[in-house]
């Protein structure tokens, strides 16, 4: 949306750090007003949202960093009432060009408004929660991997006898036994340390474990209350559907078609024609986290969708590499969940299956056998927590039928 201001009211443009703000003001043709400094506080975001007012109408603000560094002022400018824009950091060609100030940045970022270059909302401080339990699951999960690969490398490099005791034993109870362990009563001192080291880091990695699956317990439940529609999309879980919340915002108005929300997430393909070449490459940019969420729910498609696997087949044998479908079939996801994201994905209702089977005296195990899948699967579809609309309307048929 490009803000076009009225003759007689003034543009401002934020430089955000992380202990100050650098405002500038201009008037609607350009034109230099005044400029100040502020703290990152909230005394400092009331005196900077009133030193703004001082200067006459504010048709808008343009802001670096609105979801970093500038989030305080971005929500103080907001409950103030003023138009907020998000402004792209200085690019290196201008920097070399007429170098960088905070006081250049900020007239920078006010002209940005004025020329349209800038023209996005910000996100909603609303989504940050999500955020933050994003960030938290993605460094637990990375120490996790970290802590398992440091029990394997000591136990090549452990005592003989330590390794042939442990050689076979499966992760889980690997990490049960090691946790579980006693090396005070090890006589070996050498081997007693070893195993010391051996029961921390189990341990650790119990802790992290049972972090893990608190932290996506937390994601499940609140990505289903954000977006239902989006998590009874077919492979999207609670860690995928945050990202893509997240790579949105909570005001998914911002994204304006599905072409811009597939851009956003790095998976619309770009043209590189010249003269009488014509082809098209593939997007490096956009969000990395949004593009590996929408190529888990590809993944997860191509086990447990036929349409999917049929999709993949048919271009394989029309000469398709398989990443080229992926490419093809990470933008048919992007589609369907800007629908979600823009509420206009419809959410199928499972919940007759459950109470139509019991009233039957079927059991879950019943139906499995039926269907040739495992209870659980059946279950999760009666809960709600899995979409499979083919084997939903069949099971449903079947259960009028029994």
């Amino acid at each position: 949306m490009t803000i076009i201001p009225e003759p007689h009211h003034h543009v401002a443009g934020i430089d955000s750090h992380t202990e100050t703000i650098h405002i500038a003001v201009i008037t609607a043709t350009g034109l230099e007003v005044d400029d100040h400094e502020f703290t990152t506080t909230t005394t400092g975001y009331r005196k900077a949202v009133a030193w703004l007012v001082e200067h006459g109408p504010i048709a808008a603000v343009g802001i670096e960093g609105t979801s970093s560094y500038g989030i305080g002022i971005t929500a103080a400018l907001r409950a103030a009432g003023i138009t907020v824009i998000e402004v792209n950091r200085t690019r290196p060609a201008e920097r070399r060009k007429h170098g960088k100030t905070d006081r250049l940045d900020a007239y920078r970022a006010a002209r940005c408004v004025i020329s349209g270059e800038a023209a996005t909302h910000p996100k909603h401080d609303s989504i940050e929660p999500l955020r933050a339990l994003l960030v938290t699951r993605r460094s637990a999960n990375k120490a996790l991997q970290a802590c398992w690969r440091q029990i394997r490398s000591l136990l090549v490099n452990a005592p003989a006898t330590l390794r042939d005791k442990y050689r076979q034993t499966s992760r889980d109870k690997l990490i049960r036994h090691l946790a579980a362990s006693r090396p005070d009563q090890i006589h070996d001192a050498a081997q007693a340390l070893t195993m010391r080291a051996l029961r921390s880091l189990a341990r650790r990695h119990q802790f992290l474990h049972d972090e893990l699956v608190d932290l996506e317990a937390q994601l499940d439940e609140l990505t289903t209350t954000k977006n239902p529609g989006l998590r009874a999309m077919h492979g999207v879980g609670p860690v995928t559907a945050a990202v893509l919340l997240v790579t949105a915002g909570d005001n998914p108005a911002r994204l304006a078609t599905p072409a811009g929300f597939a851009a956003l997430c790095g998976t619309s393909p770009i043209p590189v024609s010249s003269g009488k070449t014509q082809r098209h490459r593939l997007s490096r940019g956009g969000d990395r986290q949004a593009n590996w969420a929408l190529h888990q729910i590809v993944k997860v498609r191509m086990v447990h969708d036929q349409r999917t696997r049929d999709y993949r087949d048919k271009h394989l044998d029309a000469g398709w590499t398989l990443a080229a479908v992926y490419r093809a079939l990470k933008r048919a996801v992007a589609r369907e969940v800007f629908r979600a994201l823009t509420g206009n994905c419809e959410i199928p209702n499972y919940t007759d299956l459950r109470p139509a089977r019991q009233a039957k005296k079927l059991t879950l195990t019943h139906a499995a056998q039926h269907f040739n899948v495992w209870p659980a699967h059946i279950s999760e579809i009666e809960l709600g927590k899995r979409r499979d609309d083919t084997l939903a309307q069949n099971y449903r048929e079947w259960l009028q039928a029994a």
